[in-house]
């Protein structure tokens, strides 16, 4: 199991930008206090980084169609509920990378733990940042994942690439109210290579983004552009 010392471990989201797009880094989708008053169940994700095309990109995934899944067919990253036999966080990470995509743990370096997500269907999700020793092999469980793709850092980093959109209104979104489904907003990214990033994994993107030009994060020969504000 990789170890994960203090340092690489981002508490919070320090140091917010005053742009008007400040209000896309947050850690839950969640009405204010709901996360208390609800059992919220474990899970956690990898967010993979590999060296392509001479640039960092990072590997998302589109699910599956399933009727019975609300995240059906979204772009997301490999990950799901922690187990009973996980350890942490890291290891439902890397446990549901393999079983997802099919790469092993030993070909994914752990390299930092973002803080705890709160999505709207009532997970708290650990996003979980890993370097894939690329290329590596990758099998797609089809009954989970219908594809894997590559967006390049530099492109998530230009904050032109998305936009914030209000939540619809609806009384039955998991139990919340017409008036507490509208307190956040939605990020969108534009469309890439045909797939259009959204919803939690979108705010877990920019969260990550942010602890990189923060420097609460470092990855290898990789400096945020300059212009990326």
């Amino acid at each position: 199991m990789p170890f994960i010392s203090p340092a690489n471990r981002v508490s919070k989201l320090a140091n917010k930008p005053s742009d008007s797009k400040a209000a896309a880094l947050h850690t839950s989708d969640l009405p204010r206090g709901t996360g208390k008053r609800y059992k919220l169940r474990k899970a956690a994700v990898l967010i993979p980084l590999l060296r392509h095309a001479d640039q960092w990109q990072v590997l998302y995934i589109r699910r599956s169609k399933n009727e019975k899944d609300r995240h059906s067919g979204q772009v997301a990253f490999p990950g799901g509920a922690c187990d009973k036999g996980d350890v942490d966080a890291v290891d439902t990470a890397l446990r549901e990378t393999r079983e997802e995509v099919g790469i092993r743990r030993d070909k994914i370096r752990v390299v930092g733990v973002l803080p705890d997500y709160e999505t709207i269907s009532y997970f708290r999700v650990t996003p979980v940042v890993g370097l894939l020793q690329w290329p590596c092999t990758m099998k797609l469980q089809d009954s989970e994942v219908a594809r894997a793709f590559t967006i390049p850092l530099d492109w998530l980093m230009d904050s032109s690439h998305y936009e914030l959109r209000e939540r619809p209104a609806s009384p039955n979104n998991q139990g919340l109210s017409t008036a507490e489904s509208k307190r956040s907003t939605i990020v969108y990214f534009d469309e890439y290579d045909g797939e259009i990033l959204w919803g939690a994994s979108a705010r877990m993107t920019l969260n990550f983004l942010h602890a990189l030009r923060n420097g609460d994060l470092l990855i290898p020969g990789y400096a945020p552009p300059a212009s990326s504000h």
